[in-house]
C-alpha cells in the first residue's frame, strides 16, 4: 500500500483552527470510508515540524477527486520514503471564484469550513454519494439564514433549495447574490414573487438562474436556487415532494435563528423546532436522501436529538466525534440521519 500525507488548510477563526486536525479526521475517515475500506486509519503526524494527517491505502484518480473535497484540504502528498513527499493534484469542486463563500461577513455567519464538512458528510451518508462529483444534485438548508450552504452547494455545481423565516436576511442574501453575479458578469436572473396557498400570500420566493460561464448558458447548463421567506414548520404546499438529496441546516443555537411558536413568537430552543419541523422536511428529502444538521450542544443534548429524528424514521449514520468549542457559550455537534431507500417488492 502507498503512504499519503494531507496538509491542512489554515483557518482565519482561530478557535476552530485549534480543532482543525480532530475534524479533519473525522471528515476523512468518512471519505476513506466510503471509497477504499483497505485504507489505514487517519493519524496526526509532525512532518518536518509540521502537522499532517497520514494514512495508507491505494488511491486511484477518482479517490483523490474525492479527496480534493475536503473542507480543510490543502495539499495532498504520496510518501516516497521518510523524509521525502511527492505532491498529488488536487481538483475541488469550484464552478465559482471562492468569494462567493468567502466575500459575505455578518453576525452569527457560519464557518465556512465548517459548513463544508457537514455538506460533505451528509452526502457521503446519502444514496447520492456516488454523484457527488457529477453535479446534477439538489440540497436544501430549511434554516438557511443568508445562505452559507446555498453558496457551497452553487459551488458543487449543485442546485439549492434553502427557507429562512426573517425577511430581512432574504433580502440581504438577495442582494448579495446579485451583485456579486453582476461583478463576475455571468448569465443570470433573480426575482423576489409572492406565493400563495389557498388564495392567500403565504410567502415570499426568490428564484434564480445562473451559469457558470457563457458557454454553459449556451448548453443550457443553468443552476436553479429558490429560497422561500417562510416559517420552516409550515411548508405545506409551498414546496414539492422530494425536491432534494440532501438537507443540512443549523440548528437554533439559544442565542439567533429560530422559528415562529404556537403563540405566534420566535422560539429559539432547536429541540422544540427539530420536532415540528422534521415531519415537514422529511416529505423533501428523496429516497436515500440524507439530513445533516448541527447544533449547540449546551442547550439540547444530543441522544434528545436523535430520538427525534430516529421517531421520525431515520437511520442515525454513525462517524467520529465531531463536538467542539465554538465560543464560551457554544458546544457545537453534527448529527447525520439517512432516510432508507422503499424497495419495491
Amino acid at each position: 500500500m502507498s503512504r499519503y500525507a494531507l496538509l491542512l488548510a489554515p483557518s482565519a477563526n482561530r478557535v476552530y483552527a485549534d480543532q482543525a486536525a480532530r475534524l479533519a479526521t473525522a471528515e476523512l475517515t468518512a471519505f476513506l470510508g466510503y471509497l477504499a475500506p483497505a485504507t489505514s486509519e487517519v493519524s496526526v503526524t509532525s512532518l518536518g515540524g509540521v502537522e499532517y494527517l497520514t494514512f495508507s491505502g491505494q488511491l486511484g484518480a477518482r479517490d483523490i477527486a474525492y479527496l480534493s473535497n475536503l473542507s480543510s484540504a490543502y495539499a495532498l502528498f504520496e510518501r516516497v520514503d521518510d523524509e521525502l513527499l511527492r505532491p498529488l493534484a488536487l481538483a475541488p469542486l469550484a464552478r465559482y471564484d471562492s468569494d462567493l463563500i468567502t466575500i459575505p461577513k455578518y453576525a452569527g455567519k457560519t464557518n465556512e469550513q465548517f459548513t463544508k464538512l457537514v455538506l460533505n458528510l451528509t452526502l457521503l451518508a446519502s444514496a447520492s454519494a456516488g454523484r457527488m462529483l457529477d453535479g446534477g444534485l439538489t440540497v436544501l438548508d430549511p434554516l438557511c439564514g443568508r445562505g452559507t450552504t446555498l453558496n457551497q452547494a452553487l459551488m458543487y455545481g449543485y442546485d439549492a433549495v434553502g427557507v429562512e423565516i426573517d425577511g430581512k436576511d432574504v433580502e440581504a442574501y438577495k442582494l448579495f447574490l446579485q451583485t456579486w453575479l453582476k461583478r463576475k458578469r455571468l448569465k443570470h436572473t433573480a426575482e423576489l414573487v409572492p406565493v400563495r396557498r389557498q388564495g392567500r400570500r403565504a410567502a415570499r420566493r426568490l428564484e434564480v438562474s445562473l451559469a457558470a460561464s457563457k458557454d454553459d448558458h449556451k448548453a443550457g447548463a443553468v443552476q436553479k436556487l429558490v429560497v422561500l421567506q417562510a416559517d420552516t414548520t409550515q411548508l405545506d404546499g409551498l414546496l414539492r415532494g422530494g425536491v432534494a438529496d440532501v438537507l443540512v441546516a443549523d440548528l437554533p443555537y439559544g442565542v439567533a435563528h429560530g422559528s415562529y411558536d404556537d403563540e405566534g413568537g420566535i422560539s429559539r430552543r432547536p429541540l422544540d423546532l427539530l420536532e415540528r419541523a422534521v415531519p415537514q422536511w422529511l416529505p423533501l428529502l428523496r429516497e436515500g436522501g440524507a439530513l445533516g444538521l448541527s447544533w449547540n450542544t449546551k442547550v439540547a443534548r444530543r441522544e434528545l436529538a436523535e430520538d427525534i429524528l430516529l421517531a421520525n424514521g431515520l437511520e442515525v449514520v454513525p462517524h467520529l466525534p465531531l463536538e467542539h468549542r465554538v465560543d464560551q457559550g457554544i458546544e457545537r455537534d453534527v448529527i447525520i440521519a439517512r432516510r432508507d431507500v422503499v424497495r419495491e417488492q
